[in-house]
């Protein structure tokens, strides 16, 4: 891994964390479900517009296809719309230490359905992981949380599991912005769905509400994805997945700055477990499979 993905790695950690900060912003004012495709539709279209600027196409193969239509409904749809539900009555600190608990969940998948031997160092990291969260849990419960908004968080980072595993090697062939584009529209399409069914639209004009829209439009919503995929080509799947291990660091961090959400002992001692656990599993995934 060179500098450069290093530096990137860093930058897109930061970006995928502080989305949960911004979506407190945004459902504050609006309805999470409509707020959310509206974001989709407006990222996708400038991602499929800066793809055919560079002379990028349709025409993508089968496997871009599947991850398409499988991070679209997946990821986009059914892992960020049920936490933004979930962050009406969930703080971003505590949906952000769930979401990051997705390598581990993909490393106790991959050993149980993909035959991945997981190497003392990964069942080490599995064993942390647990407990990081269970000491997180313990001190959030002895407080109060919305048990409900947890329940979607963990489906949510569920979700966000089975599209991670489901596109494997799936990123590769050309025509890389316009896949990046057209899966934030699939997401769109699915949101939309979603909203007519389930959602009541509601929306509350307020400066606070349109900077963090703008924000997770570019940021998290494209920039982030750009750069994820880029790493995943750049490095592979499984390196570029230890830089999840920043993710609790920052996730409660950019919470802690813009939120003001109070932390414990319990809470600071609970995230570095965890990501101690992260990159323990993805140190022993990427020796397993070199």
């Amino acid at each position: 891994m060179d500098f450069r993905a290093i530096l990137l790695g860093i930058a897109f950690a930061i970006m995928w964390s502080s989305a949960f900060t911004s979506a407190r912003f945004i459902v504050a004012d609006a309805s999470p479900l409509m707020a959310l495709s509206v974001r989709y539709l407006i990222s996708g279209l400038l991602g499929v517009a800066i793809a055919l600027a560079l002379g990028q196409n349709w025409h993508l193969t089968k496997a871009q296809w599947r991850a398409t239509v499988v991070f679209g409904i997946l990821q986009n749809a059914a892992y960020l719309g049920l936490n933004f539900v979930a962050m009406q009555t969930v703080q971003a600190s505590l949906a952000a230490i769930i979401a990051s608990t997705m390598p581990l969940l993909v490393g106790v998948a991959a050993w149980a359905f993909l035959g991945e031997r997981l190497r003392p160092l990964g069942i080490a990291g599995l064993i942390a992981g647990v407990v990081g969260v269970s000491l997180i849990m313990g001190a959030r419960l002895s407080t109060g949380v919305d048990m409900m908004g947890v329940a979607l968080c963990a489906l949510g980072v569920l979700a966000l599991t089975a599209a991670t595993l489901l596109v494997r090697g799936a990123t590769s062939g050309g025509n890389f912005m316009m896949v990046v584009g057209l899966q934030m529209l699939f997401g769109c399409v699915a949101l939309t769905v979603a909203t007519v069914l389930f959602e009541t639209p509601r929306f509350t004009p307020s400066l606070p509400f349109f900077i963090a829209f703008a924000y997770t439009c570019l940021v998290p919503g494209l920039l982030a994805t750009v750069v994820w995929f880029w790493l995943v080509n750049r490095v592979g799947a499984t390196r570029a997945a230890t830089f999840h291990f920043l993710n609790p660091f920052f996730g409660v961090a950019v919470a802690a700055v813009f939120l003001s959400e109070p932390l414990g002992g319990r809470d600071i001692l609970g995230v570095i477990i965890i990501a101690g656990g992260i990159l323990a599993v993805q140190l022993s995934r990427q020796r397993t499979g070199s």
